[in-house]
């Protein structure tokens, strides 16, 4: 497909994961078969325990290449999510493709962790969390939850080409998270995959879609 623009792939890995994971590497190595560039930033940043929101996205920002050139945001999980947000702050972002993304991430989580936690975690302003990538407990600030209180999922209203794809069986970010969003949103397309969170099962299938919906 011929485009009028040249286009910039950004890969977003999930919180607490790295740009070593199981789909980033999977997704580097299709692009790469198509000689694609694949940009996956490192959103630990060197330093998980002051992750925040906002700095993911200022991160994220600073990859975009110069103006008019085009950019395809494809988010994981809490990459997802600011994906999204990052969609309604820059025109230059012209299609997402959200892999179960971390839509209400913070009440789903909050309650996974129980108020005893959540408690422990803002009188000591640390909470220990196991970090996927890293493969061991990484302290993280209770600034991370201050943060992401800022964002109000139902400003995101930016109409661009979207494709979600969840798998009917997430045990962390629920299916219906998704759906709701996408039942208020017609400019969004949702796919629903027999899978679970990681969604390990079903790239193929998710490469297929992307493919489909990129144009590529």
């Amino acid at each position: 497909m011929t485009q009028t623009l040249p286009r910039t792939y950004i890969y977003l890995h999930g919180f607490a994961s790295s740009p070593d994971s199981f789909k980033a590497n999977y997704l580097r190595d299709r692009f790469a078969e198509l000689s694609i560039p694949l940009k996956i930033p490192n959103l630990n940043h060197g330093d998980f325990s002051h992750l925040t929101l906002t700095r993911q996205l200022e991160q994220v920002a600073r990859e975009f290449p110069p103006q008019p050139a085009t950019v395809t945001l494809i988010g994981s999980s809490f990459g997802g999510l600011t994906s999204a947000w990052l969609a309604e702050r820059y025109p230059q972002i012209d299609r997402l493709v959200l892999l179960a993304p971390a839509f209400e991430f913070l009440s789903h989580w909050m309650a996974s962790l129980g108020p005893k936690r959540l408690e422990f975690w803002q009188e000591q302003g640390y909470l220990p969390i196991y970090h996927y990538g890293e493969k061991r407990d990484i302290p993280l600030s209770y600034q991370f939850i201050m943060d992401a209180q800022g964002y109000v999922e139902n400003q995101l209203q930016r109409q661009l080409p979207t494709l979600i794809l969840h798998g009917v069986k997430d045990e962390v970010i629920p299916v219906e998270a998704s759906r709701r969003f996408a039942a208020s949103r017609p400019w969004v397309e949702m796919v629903e995959l027999d899978s679970d969170h990681g969604l390990g099962n079903v790239m193929p299938e998710i490469w297929e879609a992307i493919q489909g919906f990129c144009g590529i």
